[in-house]
């Protein structure tokens, strides 16, 4: 026996989900009716706005929004710019809404992860990000290396110019002032001194004393 029209449609309502919309424009003075309009055309329940940039991390909306997203909702957007700041920011919310069972769709990208085919090009992205990330890391360590090779390791640079590094040694190999005294002399602390003259842990009360002029 056929079922009731009414259940019919109850059933596919709670196979498919609700949609609910998510709008952001950047600052007061943008429009968001054609975000707005366009999510209603497509059958959104409701539609949350943010007015707001898309640095900052709080989203009251988009907050409303996945408060009353349940298993099966798919949260639809205009564009995947509108929910996300970058690659990584968008695979880490379609993670969390797949925690939750439910979707995410974007109409200009024509993309929604509750097909196989939205799915397949957001593991890609995923996978372009991680590339992303593991460049950049090798990047950063091959510079790294690189600066050894040449002698630098790292660090705040040295307050101290080349020839002043000089001057300090010399005066140190001379013995005729304290590392305070040649500290006062070229402008910087004892500390710099020590580092400079290759000493990080000789104690400054322990450098040598200025000698008596009698000797």
């Amino acid at each position: 026996m056929p079922l009731p029209r009414r259940s019919v449609e109850f059933r596919s309502v709670l196979l498919t989900g609700h949609l609910l919309g998510y709008a952001r424009v950047s600052t007061t003075d943008q429009d968001a009716s054609l975000q707005i309009d366009v999510l209603n055309a497509v059958g959104c329940c409701r539609v949350f706005v943010d007015t707001i940039s898309g640095s900052l991390r709080h989203r009251p909306e988009l907050d409303k929004l996945l408060d009353q997203l349940r298993a099966g909702d798919t949260l639809v957007v205009w564009r995947l710019d509108r929910q996300g700041r970058s690659i990584r920011h968008l695979i880490d919310h379609l993670h969390a809404l797949a925690e939750r069972g439910s979707g995410l769709r974007s109409l200009q990208e024509t993309i929604d992860t509750t097909s196989p085919g939205g799915r397949l090009v957001f593991h890609v992205f995923a996978a372009l990000a991680e590339f992303e990330r593991d460049l950049s890391k090798e990047r950063t360590n091959a510079g790294r290396a690189a600066a050894r090779a040449r002698g630098r390791t790292g660090g705040r640079p040295s307050r101290l110019s080349v020839d002043q590094v000089r001057t300090a040694r010399r005066l140190d190999e001379q013995q005729a002032m304290t590392v305070a005294q040649i500290g006062d002399v070229l402008r910087v602390s004892p500390t710099t001194i020590d580092r400079a003259l290759g000493r990080h842990t000789e104690p400054v009360t322990a450098r040598r004393s200025r000698p008596s002029p009698n000797l």
